[in-house]
């Protein structure tokens, strides 16, 4: 039988590939963003934020993060998985309003990568993919497992979508690219995309049953008639755009300590927008229990007179 053998979870945010020297890009952003009250949110932004926004301080941020996504690198190449499943959400990548499931699992045999080049546009997106990796315009998947995964967990009562083709235009989610773009750059290694509807109320799942999912995908993974090792990626989080590093330490603590009843009790009020992929993190949780988290970094970073900024966190679950 397959084995898991391996849980990772990592910020995917923009701020986690622009160098410090270009996070006034995303200030720009963050100033004219119709989702924000910018200028509400300097109003009630902690006294001493202009302390987090130092030149000093914000390229450490960036050192830091650079190297903890060099660690997660280290980690999925010493292991060496035949396969990882990668947990993300889908933000109207695949999905609309038309159609929007809580649970998908892909299972075409294989997905585009695009690359879109914004060489006339100098904007936060031309910045952060200048610094992605070179990738390919095509990936394998294990389909194998896909459609093993999809079985599974619909005998276990979840009632999972499935989806074997990406809309064109757009190819695989952001979530599911990073894997190439950032943590395992020049490899091949196949995925199998499990996307989760973290952003779009009212049917966004809850941490308790996000973790229970986890926890029936392990038991999946492992009953595949295989003899392939299996790593788990979650993508995303941790609080963004509005930092909130109360609730990133809350979740941090419950991670690393096997804190169930503390992630069930996440408050879903404050899991939005991007802050809301702490769910893709609780997931991985269920699926490595009982083991628990090992934080590799969490570093807080503010961009922004506003507070905005990204909690960006890294850490996994050895086997």
């Amino acid at each position: 039988m397959a084995k898991l053998v391996l849980g990772l979870a990592t910020s995917h945010s923009p701020q986690v590939s622009i160098p410090a020297s270009d996070w006034p890009v995303l200030r720009e952003k963050d100033e004219t963003d119709a989702r924000l009250d910018y200028t509400g949110l300097c109003k009630i932004a902690k006294p001493d934020i202009e302390t987090e926004l130092t030149t000093a301080k914000m390229e450490a941020r960036h050192q830091a993060t650079k190297t903890s996504v060099s660690r997660l690198t280290e980690i999925l190449k010493d292991v060496a998985p035949d396969v990882v499943v990668v947990v993300g959400d889908d933000q109207h990548e695949q999905f609309y309003d038309d159609v929007m499931p809580m649970f998908t699992i892909y299972h075409g045999k294989s997905f585009h990568l695009i690359h879109k080049e914004r060489a006339r546009v100098v904007n936060w997106k031309h910045v952060e993919e200048k610094n992605w990796a070179q990738t390919a315009p095509e990936y394998e998947t294990r389909w194998e497992l896909s459609q093993h995964l999809i079985n599974a967990l619909t005998l276990e009562e979840f009632d999972v979508a499935r989806s074997n083709q990406l809309r064109k235009d757009v190819g695989i989610g952001h979530a599911f690219a990073f894997l190439y773009r950032r943590i395992a750059p020049g490899s091949s290694v196949p995925m199998v995309p499990v996307m989760v509807n973290t952003y779009y109320p009212p049917n966004q799942p809850t941490p308790k049953r996000c973790y229970a999912f986890g926890q029936a995908l392990r038991r999946a993974i492992e009953s595949w008639d295989s003899a392939a090792r299996v790593a788990i990626l979650a993508s995303g989080g941790l609080s963004h755009i509005i930092m909130d590093e109360e609730l990133d330490h809350v979740t941090i603590d419950a991670l690393t300590k096997g804190k169930r009843e503390q992630l069930f009790a996440l408050p879903r009020e404050k899991l939005k927008g991007g802050t809301s992929e702490i769910l893709n993190w609780v997931i991985v949780a269920g699926a490595m229990s009982p083991q628990t988290m090992t934080l590799i970094d969490y570093i807080p970073g503010y961009r922004s007179p506003g507070a905005t900024g990204c909690g960006m966190g890294f850490g996994y679950w050895p086997q």
